[in-house]
């Protein structure tokens, strides 16, 4: 990870995670969001005051599975009062202006580390320089 990249966490049902891009403040964090998802509609929940998990908010109605991943990870900060359904992306908390900040190099690496190892998780082997 560069300096100059601004990176969230996306992290599926099934324990398969990935980087992804944030865009800039106002360059459509919600577009990214919706296509990241997969949903129509998000939702926000603060994990912690510099964490935020956002979400389909139509998830369970639809009948999406239970992402234990974002599940425990909630319940690693908080007293759990639900479990989580579907994809889910993870962003920094927010600056003073109200927009929502990409993780830090420190926030990528606790969340993975404790996704590894508090669940079920998909890691990607790694691709050579074509991709594959």
């Amino acid at each position: 990870m560069t300096d100059t990249q601004r990176l969230v966490l996306r992290l599926e049902a099934g324990g398969r995670f990935e980087l992804i891009e944030w865009p800039r403040p106002g360059d459509n964090t919600l577009t990214t969001l919706l296509a990241a998802i997969g949903c129509c509609a998000v939702d926000a929940v603060d994990i912690s005051e510099d964490l935020t998990m956002w979400l389909d908010d139509e998830g369970i109605i639809t009948g999406q599975p239970v992402n234990w991943g974002a599940t425990a990870l909630y319940a690693a900060h908080r007293p759990p009062h639900q479990k989580y359904h579907g994809t889910v992306v993870i962003t920094g908390g927010t600056d003073r202006h109200g927009d929502t900040l990409p993780l830090t190099t420190d926030q990528i690496t606790e969340i993975i580390e404790f996704h590894c190892t508090a669940g079920e998780s998909f890691i990607p082997r790694q691709r050579d320089h074509r991709g594959v």
